[in-house]
């Protein structure tokens, strides 16, 4: 079952969430997770990465999908409650979904000067947690040759959030409404 296929049959809306933790980020199939890692790689391999970023927990599975499709390395931000540190590169965000500020970091002995970096997760809401991933990335040096969703809730803006920076942006499925619990998908 490929990712489409598995949010049409499987995800379930709660208010204003789409829940995939059946088969994305919680429980997570290995079918899905080949084809997703297979579909993420070939958005991004024209832009030529050298390591793949994203955020723990839910991001890991479609990242390492991906990197081991690219055969790259990856590296995954740790969130964390209160300051950072002089050691790691990091940003705080808000997250609307869960109600609290958080702090994602990476170690700075992870991100080399000059490195390209694709930065990939499960979803697109507000773009929030991936426009930290990004500044964090260009603050270390990096060149940021784009993002890469599992999925992208396009009524919520996120998109416009990173194309203002000048980031390439690629989703596998865009949902354009939950209007009413029902799930609407973009055909393309």
């Amino acid at each position: 079952m490929d990712l489409r296929e598995a949010v049409a049959r499987l995800a379930t809306i709660d208010g204003s969430l789409i829940l995939v933790d059946q088969f994305l980020n919680h429980r997570v199939d290995p079918d899905v997770m080949r084809s997703l890692g297979q579909h993420l790689a070939k958005r991004l391999a024209p832009r030529q990465p050298g390591l793949i970023l994203t955020a723990e927990a839910s991001g890991i599975p479609p990242a390492l999908a991906c990197a081991l499709e690219l055969g790259l390395p990856m590296v995954y931000a740790k969130k964390f409650l209160g300051t950072g540190n002089r050691y790691s590169f990091s940003r705080e965000v808000v997250s609307p979904t869960k109600g609290i500020e958080y702090r994602v970091e990476v170690s700075r002995k992870m991100l080399d000067p000059g490195t390209r970096v694709a930065i990939v997760d499960d979803f697109l809401s507000g773009g929030r947690t991936a426009a930290a991933l990004g500044q964090i990335a260009e603050e270390a040096g990096c060149d940021v040759v784009g993002f890469a969703f599992a999925i992208e809730k396009a009524f919520l803006g996120g998109r416009a959030r990173l194309e203002d920076h000048g980031w390439h942006i690629d989703s596998i499925v865009r949902v354009l409404s939950i209007e009413g619990g029902v799930i609407e998908i973009d055909d393309d």
